[in-house]
């Protein structure tokens, strides 16, 4: 499957090792995923290069009013970090959500969004907090925003024998804005869900100033509902607004069919439900709560 596995101490010296692996070399941090590829003959590696002990990736901070989370911090610790909770709240409890307690103390964020699947939690949350990735390669430093991470189905844009996420940075959760992530799945753990979707907003004299919707697994990555998202923006925060907002996600969704997860009218017909939901929590967290969900 592969004949070397180094752990770097700097970002650097993981670069220069994939550098001289020129193309054989992959980096890993978690490795739920990339093991079983590697197993499946998805990939093929000669090196891998572990990030996982660099000091400064495994770190949550604080920086001009952005949530900086490194590559390496694994999703328990994001689930449980008193930093993620106060300024990314739906980010913590989709974080929480993935896998079971064993996968959650090693997977990491950067991997649920690199492995580009279309209903990944922590992604899914992701996608609406408006995320930069900091990404380091043989050519200096590059950024991207999350609709620059994905190449196609289950395909990144990131080159993982060439480049290292480093940070993803988000903008902190301010007074007037919220955010909300629903799954649906079969189970709550250890398993893909059926659909979910992540919803932010911020308010202004009792309306919708902006809202942001995605939804998965109706196309490649976390899916912008962006006619729902302009057609409730400035409308009043009311339960019958979100429910045509809710309604309106249909004109970018498109599901496939899976014999596991569910066929495609089945996730037609629910996903206006779990988005409707979102919205309604983001209202009530914003103040609006009262009878919406009626």
């Amino acid at each position: 499957m592969f004949t070397d596995y180094i752990f770097p101490s700097t970002v650097e010296e993981g670069i220069k090792a994939l550098q001289e692996a020129n193309g054989r070399g992959r980096i890993i941090a978690g490795g739920t995923d990339i093991l079983l590829d590697l197993e499946n003959g998805k990939y093929h590696a000669e090196l891998l290069v572990d990030i996982s002990r660099i000091p400064e990736l495994q770190e949550i901070g604080i920086e001009n009013d952005t949530l900086v989370i490194g590559a390496a911090v694994n999703l328990t610790t994001i689930s449980c970090s008193d930093l993620v909770k106060k300024y990314a709240p739906s980010l913590a409890k989709a974080a929480g959500r993935v896998g079971a307690l064993q996968i959650g103390n090693v997977a990491t964020l950067a991997g649920n969004v690199v492995t580009a699947q279309p209903a990944a939690d922590g992604a899914m949350a992701l996608a609406t907090l408006e995320p930069e990735f900091i990404i380091e390669g043989p050519e200096g430093q590059r950024k991207a925003s999350m609709s620059e991470m994905y190449a196609g189905f289950a395909k990144s844009k990131v080159d993982s024998t060439k480049e290292i996420i480093t940070y993803i940075r988000i903008p902190c959760q301010k007074d007037g804005e919220a955010a909300e992530f629903e799954r649906l799945g079969m189970r709550e753990h250890l398993a893909l869900p059926m659909l979910n979707t992540s919803v932010a907003a911020r308010q202004e004299n009792g309306k919708f100033e902006w809202v942001r919707i995605a939804m998965g697994p109706v196309g490649v990555g976390p899916v912008r509902a962006k006619k729902a998202e302009a057609w409730l923006a400035h409308k009043d925060i009311t339960k019958e607004n979100i429910q045509q907002a809710a309604q309106l996600v249909l004109e970018d969704a498109n599901p496939r069919s899976n014999p596991v997860r569910g066929s495609r009218e089945y996730r037609m017909k629910t996903l206006p439900i779990i988005v409707a939901q979102a919205l309604n929590s983001v209202a009530g967290q914003l103040g609006f709560g009262g009878d919406l969900s009626d």
